[in-house]
């Protein structure tokens, strides 16, 4: 059994099983990705992955078992090189961070500056996605620490630090009619055509529930995780936007007016999540910080032991 191995399956089964991807993305060819995978299989005495001719279509029961041990090596790995840095004094490296567009756009620039003029040897990566893409990317190893709301902190694989709190505001052009209808109510923004997030995206779900338990029905007629998109259509005039408070810019935004919703709904939790086994650099430690002032080295250690002892 040779690790390389370990990697070729790990990543055939990242890639959705497309052995073509994974070759791709671990920079060698698909005959040697397959040829390796059927050693592996030759020598353990057992498929890791069902075949249709050489398609791969799915993977075995001991495959899956094989597939997540391999995952875990990965991992490992990763740790030992994280390790051997650290302890060489290597302020070197990379620091991806998985989050969703709102958090990268409106509430990530600061401690991203900051974090530049600290560390300006490591390279910064930052991946969007909904919050359940942020979980998984931290979940496997893709990612070293992802920020998003509330879904986050439902994987039990990762440490989640709360961060911050935030609501909601409308926002319409100027001149509308929803202007002069404060205080505003869940009945009042269903009466027009609203676009917000897609309900499955930050926030949403507490945002569906709300409607859902005062027995409201909004008509949206568009949808997006992408606040500025919401703007624009906005400004188009097709609808009220339903956004973060913090996606709000008095600058950027003046063709549009803000409208307070907190009190219709429940505060949102932004969470900071890493994995529990990690091994986290110096550099990583020092971003936590810039975004959660209140989790220094010692907090995050403290959660992080009492996680692993729990």
């Amino acid at each position: 059994m040779k690790l390389h191995q370990l990697k070729y399956i790990h990543e055939v089964a990242r890639q959705g099983l497309s052995i073509s991807a994974a070759a791709e993305a671990l920079h060698t060819s698909q005959p040697g990705v397959s040829k390796q995978i059927q050693m592996l299989e030759d020598e353990l005495k057992l498929q890791i992955f069902q075949r249709n001719g050489k398609r791969l279509t799915g993977i075995t029961e001991p495959g899956r078992h094989i597939v997540k041990l391999a995952a875990t090596v990965m991992l490992e790995m990763q740790n030992i090189k994280r390790v051997g840095d650290e302890f060489a004094k290597v302020e070197t490296g990379t620091l991806t961070i998985a989050t969703t567009h709102t958090q990268a756009r409106y509430k990530l620039p600061t401690a991203v500056k900051q974090f530049i003029e600290m560390y300006p040897h490591v390279k910064l990566n930052i991946h969007q996605g909904s919050p359940n893409d942020v979980t998984a990317q931290v979940a496997n190893g893709e990612a070293d620490i992802g920020i998003a709301t509330e879904a986050i902190s439902l994987d039990d694989r990762l440490l989640c630090l709360p961060c911050y709190e935030w609501n909601r505001c409308v926002v319409v052009p100027k001149g509308h009619r929803l202007i002069d209808a404060i205080p505003i109510t869940l009945a009042k923004i269903a009466s027009f055509p609203l676009i917000t997030y897609d309900f499955a995206f930050t926030g949403s779900t507490t945002v569906s529930k709300v409607f859902h338990d005062a027995g409201v029905m909004p008509n949206i007629v568009l949808s997006a995780i992408d606040a500025d998109v919401i703007k624009t259509y906005v400004s188009l005039g097709l609808g009220v936007g339903l956004i973060a408070n913090m996606a709000y810019d008095e600058e950027r935004d003046k063709d549009l007016v803000r409208i307070d919703c907190s009190h219709l709904f429940p505060a949102s939790t932004t969470y900071l999540g890493v994995r529990k086994d990690a091994f986290l650099r110096g550099y990583l430690y020092g971003f936590i910080e810039l975004l959660a002032p209140k989790f220094g080295r010692r907090e995050v250690d403290e959660a992080l032991k009492s996680y692993r002892n729990s």
